[in-house]
């Protein structure tokens, strides 16, 4: 199996992000809907991020509580800025790792947006959910699911064989947790979750500019990103929209479409 870096040893930068995630974004609010909030749950928000999502969340509760976790010091720092008390009275935010959650019987909702595929092992995600969670607690996540963006991987796969690219990325192995359904069935039952629902879901992400993929590479492709020095990392992400564009041609408007697979999953917790 190919190896894999935690995240935390990637240095996001939160105001990059909260730039280049209006996909992610969508993609929240629908899930945020599915929540089907009444107001007064305790909800604990997995891979916060900048935080802009766990706010919207906030904003629909009027006696309960948010609270926000992210392995990423920069990211809290940066929501706990953004979101202030005085404004958000129902929200809060952590550093904590998604493998070692330390809550337990605290939350009527776990929720996750676009975070979790950072980590290989849910194991031990969906075992501190399982004791994060009151009795009947509910879990919903979506994240990066098998075949997610195949095609900027079979690119990126063309691209690293050539010069100068192929120099930086010998050896180069990384995998993101892009799972199936079966599997995951598996692991939330393993963790006493009763499964609801899990599927995987097609999605488009596109970009209508080169700079707006651009946008996107340079905020989440640290992995590959940090093989290449820093002052190539414009070319090499102009290379890989190159690429991309020849192996995926654009469409008549000139937008570049990225399939996308999303797994969404909803459990409870007997």
């Amino acid at each position: 199996m190919p190896s894999h870096d935690h995240p935390q040893t990637f240095r996001w930068d939160p105001a990059l992000y909260q730039k280049n995630s209006s996909a992610q974004q969508q993609w929240a609010e629908e899930l945020i809907a599915k929540l089907g909030l009444s107001g007064n749950e305790r909800v604990l928000d997995i891979g916060c991020g900048d935080g802009k999502v766990t706010a919207e969340i906030s904003r629909r509760l009027f006696g309960g509580a948010v609270v926000g976790v992210d392995s990423s010091a920069e990211m809290i720092r940066f929501a706990s800025e953004q979101f202030l008390p005085h404004e958000y009275p129902y929200l809060s935010f952590a550093v904590m790792d998604a493998q070692a959650l330390t809550f337990c019987g605290e939350f009527d909702l776990v929720f996750s947006n676009a975070a979790l595929h950072w980590v290989t092992d849910h194991r031990p995600v969906l075992a501190g959910i399982e004791r994060s969670l009151r009795r009947k607690g509910r879990l919903l996540v979506q994240m990066g699911g098998r075949g997610n963006a195949a095609q900027v991987f079979l690119a990126f796969d063309v691209l690293k064989q050539e010069s100068p690219w192929s120099r930086y990325f010998d050896g180069f192995t990384f995998t993101f947790g892009f799972f199936g359904t079966e599997e995951y069935q598996a692991w939330l039952r393993a963790a006493d979750l009763v499964p609801v629902r899990v599927e995987l879901i097609k999605k488009e992400m596109i970009h209508r500019r080169p700079e707006e993929f651009a946008g996107w590479v340079r905020t989440t492709w640290h992995p590959y990103l940090q093989r290449v020095p820093e002052e190539l990392h414009t070319r090499f992400i102009d290379a890989l929209y190159q690429q991309y564009c020849a192996m995926y041609p654009p469409d008549q408007e000139g937008a570049i479409r990225i399939g996308m697979v999303r797994l969404e999953v909803e459990a409870i917790k007997p």
